[in-house]
């Protein structure tokens, strides 16, 4: 961090991290997610101009070069990280088995440190960690969605009789699903209403539609219903 600001040293900085912001808020975006792209520049920006005022007031009247060491400016940067926190907590939503915005947080986090790093005048570790930030954030969704999810759904079927979760899961074997009875009630007519919880894991979305369609083919299928996993 640079004792003496000069305003070449503050528009580079400025401007570099638009850029970052503007890299990273362009790609959030286009994916529609909470915090795009001029979010995504207003907390880098500001991020920046706290660190510049912090970097400004290294240089005190009367103090001689060691004095201004005593001041604590790292301050600003926990100030600053701080208030960036409460703005991530409120982007994170857990609702039953659903939790989404953790990477819409994560990503307002890293572009307050990169941010920072801007301001602070360490351009080169600003710049390694924009880079960074925006290869995980896009050239590494496409390897995240190939990793395989788990999936759970539950399923009610009306029989006539009883039915095991080992007979349930014979023409879902493709699928390699684990089958686990759930519950059992009376339905109208006075057939059973028997409920099943069904986990798998895959890749492809339409594994989902599959299985419905596989069980629609052999039973009398009430409700099928997908227990929601977010990140």
């Amino acid at each position: 961090m640079s004792e003496h600001l000069t305003w070449t040293d503050i528009l580079i900085r400025i401007f570099l991290t638009v850029i970052a912001a503007s890299l990273i808020g362009i790609d959030r975006e286009r994916g529609g997610h909470a915090a795009g792209f001029r979010t995504t520049v207003l907390v880098g920006l500001a991020a920046c101009v706290a660190m510049l005022q912090a970097n400004a007031l290294l240089i005190v009247d009367g103090n001689d070069q060691s004095g201004f060491a005593r001041m604590d400016i790292l301050r600003f940067a926990l100030g600053v990280l701080t208030g960036v926190g409460f703005i991530g907590g409120g982007t994170v939503l857990h609702r039953g088995n659903l939790v989404t915005g953790v990477t819409t947080a994560a990503t307002i986090w890293a572009m307050t440190t990169i941010g920072l790093c801007f301001g602070g005048g360490q351009l080169g570790i600003g710049i390694v960690g924009t880079v960074v930030a925006f290869f995980f954030l896009s050239p590494m969704k496409a390897f995240d969605d190939w990793l395989p999810r788990r999936h759970r759904a539950k399923v009610e079927l009306l029989v006539d009789g009883d039915l095991s979760a080992e007979e349930l899961n014979r023409p879902l074997g493709e699928y390699r699903c684990d089958v686990q009875f759930a519950s059992s009630r009376l339905a109208d007519n006075g057939r059973r209403i028997l409920a099943f919880d069904l986990r798998w894991r895959s890749r492809s979305v339409t594994t989902t539609e599959k299985i419905y369609r596989r069980m629609r083919e052999d039973f009398d299928v009430v409700r099928f219903s997908m227990y929601e996993h977010g990140t």
